[in-house]
């Protein structure tokens, strides 16, 4: 067992730096091995897109331990090579527990019955259909993994390896690598990219709000284009403290 389980005793302590300093020093498969295997082993989760990058992540964590729980947000607008996509990395990674969590249908009915709330209100939209079911989806776990780079830009231009979620541990593997890194792992794992990237999609999200971006200095400027949105909310707020509300 690693010496570093030990620095990390208690959720509780994940806001203290100084506990947390010798994980940051760690990034990519290391810090995932660390936190699957040692720290968090049957309390962490993955959140996953299955978008253009996604595979990179998913393959590291099916090395460590292929039953990790990866939750996968099926929103009910997603492109249909995106789920194609998904079956197919499951087969090829070997992932046993991918858990596709779904819009609650009862608010689906009473919020958007005509499934055209995105064209008037992206937020309430993403909130319906992305943070209310993660948030619902992540209980009974103590940490969760998430692919975001900071070579995406925006808010993420910044983001930690380590954050602490009200409570909680959020882990960013990826955060301090380049899409050239990224490019690498791929040929070097052998692994299959989502068909729509060759069709010029650098970001994948739902269908009606993605568009075709081929600019790799706004990797992200495909989603929501010209509505100033670049987050679906999922990252943006604590979805922990708001399960006390």
């Amino acid at each position: 067992m690693s010496n570093l389980a030990h620095t990390i005793p208690t959720p509780s302590a994940y806001s203290d730096v100084d506990l947390l300093a010798p994980y940051i020093r760690l990034q990519g498969e290391d810090l995932l091995k660390e936190m699957i295997g040692t720290v968090f082993p049957g309390r962490i989760t993955v959140s996953s897109s299955i978008g253009a990058e996604s595979a990179v992540l998913l393959d590291m964590v099916a090395r460590i331990d292929p039953s990790t729980p990866v939750i996968f947000l099926d929103t009910g607008m997603l492109f249909r090579e995106t789920l194609e996509y998904k079956d197919l990395l499951q087969q090829r990674l070997g992932l046993t527990d991918i858990r596709v969590v779904r819009p609650d249908g009862d608010e689906l009915r009473r919020i958007d019955p005509e499934q055209r709330l995105h064209e008037t209100n992206h937020d309430a939209c993403c909130r319906l259909r992305k943070v209310n079911p993660l948030r619902q989806a992540l209980h009974g776990f103590d940490a969760w993994i998430t692919g975001r780079k900071r070579f995406h830009g925006g808010q993420r231009s910044t983001l930690p390896i380590l954050e602490n979620d009200d409570g909680r541990l959020k882990i960013n593997p990826l955060a301090g690598w380049s899409q050239a890194q990224i490019d690498q792992a791929f040929d070097q794992r052998g692994l299959p990219r989502h068909p729509l990237v060759f069709e010029g999609y650098l970001s994948l999200g739902c269908e009606p709000c993605t568009q075709k971006f081929t600019c790799k200095e706004n990797i992200r400027a495909g989603r929501w284009a010209g509505s100033g949105k670049s987050e679906c909310g999922i990252h943006t707020q604590s979805l922990f403290r708001q399960d006390k509300s």
